[in-house]
């Protein structure tokens, strides 16, 4: 099977999921949408979470994930770090809502979409990992945190019922979120006066 089969069917169950906001989507719906045949889909996926780990990496891949990524690793500074992680992260969540938010709405029913979003959220926790632990060699980590705990409130800071509860709820713009995300997080983690 080719390449082009394998994204055709990437595609249509990004799509797909964005679309039905997760309700319903079965690899046969997927397998239409893609126009192959169920056996295909299954020839490169061996089973429905294996399918919906690689739709978000090719989402992922798709909005060049690793050169959005490229300024916050590349920061010398923690607190600099920090501010390009959110604002990646500002930036990116809006693109991958649709697919995001049919994740969660699927993953107490669906083994298949938790292990998915699972994984996505390790992987943004890793990033607030990465903030909070070049924030602590500058020496600037607040003694109140240990790093793990930073991490935990950190991560759960950039959640995506946060952001939404923010963005759409409250209506901040993407700039609003990111500029003031960034001087709470500093303000939280740096302690008092450091923003």
């Amino acid at each position: 099977m080719s390449s082009d089969t394998r994204s055709r069917i990437l595609e249509a169950a990004a799509g797909l999921l964005a679309q039905s906001g997760g309700a319903g989507v079965r690899m046969s719906d997927i397998a239409r949408r893609a126009g192959v045949s169920r056996q295909a889909v299954y020839l490169h996926f061996d089973t429905r979470a294996e399918l919906l780990i690689a739709v978000t990496r090719h989402i992922d891949e798709a909005l060049g994930l690793d050169a959005r990524l490229e300024p916050s690793r590349a920061a010398r500074k923690g607190a600099e770090r920090m501010r390009a992680y959110i604002a990646f992260w500002g930036a990116y969540l809006p693109e991958i809502h649709p697919v995001a938010r049919a994740l969660i709405a699927m993953q107490d029913s669906d083994p298949a979409a938790s292990e998915a979003w699972d994984g996505r959220m390790a992987a943004l926790r890793e990033g607030c990992a990465a903030a909070i632990a070049a924030l602590d060699a500058d020496g600037e980590l607040a003694p109140v945190w240990t790093a793990d705990i930073a991490t935990d409130l950190f991560w759960s800071m950039l959640s995506v019922p946060v952001w939404e509860a923010l963005t759409q709820q409250r209506g901040w713009s993407t700039e609003d979120y990111v500029d003031r995300v960034q001087t709470q997080a500093l303000r939280t983690f740096r302690g008092r006066g450091k923003g």
